[in-house]
């Protein structure tokens, strides 16, 4: 039976492995291509570990972590996570960033996806400090010779929760795609919705 739990700050590190190791398995999917390592995995969850505020949404079957989700205020992010929202004039203190939403394939299509953005969305509004809920996700071309025939990109599904595309909010994200040995920089494109 699967159930949720929540985790907060430096709670983060009890989980670091088995997250590290659910992030590697799922990006390994189409649009990312994410050839991960576990170290990496580690030093990029320390931002949640160091923040006061960050939450982790975690999905689990019995002791099995298949899902996460996490957030944490658009101030305690890295500098290509809060760059293209200061560039545009926005006050990062009234931003709430959401990292992944994230779950094996045997458990989606059952709600969770849904759940992890009342859970993220809901944490944010308890400080009664932000204004904005954003997120990004990568950019693929239609013709990416990876795109598996079946893919359904997520955009429909986030539209329906009220995050609109703000063209002008891009940054980049560099990762080794699967087979390559080195990173190179993936275009991505932010979300937002008031919270």
């Amino acid at each position: 039976m699967t159930r949720l739990e929540l985790v907060y700050g430096p709670q983060f590190r009890a989980v670091f492995e088995s997250l590290a190791q659910l992030r590697i398995a799922v990006f390994r999917e189409f649009p990312y291509l994410y050839a991960g390592t576990v170290a990496y995995e580690t030093e990029y969850l320390e931002t949640y570990a160091l923040s006061e505020r960050s939450m982790g949404a975690l999905v689990y079957d019995g002791p099995r972590l298949v899902g996460a989700s996490t957030c944490l205020p658009l101030t305690d992010e890295t500098d290509e996570v809060r760059a293209p929202f200061l560039a545009h004039g926005y006050d990062p203190t009234t931003v709430f960033y959401f990292g992944e939403s994230i779950l094996l394939p045997a458990y989606r299509g059952q709600g969770w996806g849904l759940r992890f953005f009342r859970e993220r969305e809901a944490h944010a509004r308890s400080f009664g400090a932000y204004q904005l809920a954003s997120f990004c996700a990568v950019q693929r071309p239609a013709d990416h010779p990876l795109r598996p025939a079946n893919y359904r990109p997520l955009d429909l599904f986030w539209g329906g929760l009220g995050y609109r595309k703000i063209p002008e909010l891009t940054t980049t994200f560099d990762w080794p795609d699967l087979g390559q040995t080195e990173s190179t920089p993936k275009p991505m494109l932010f979300w937002t919705k008031p919270l």
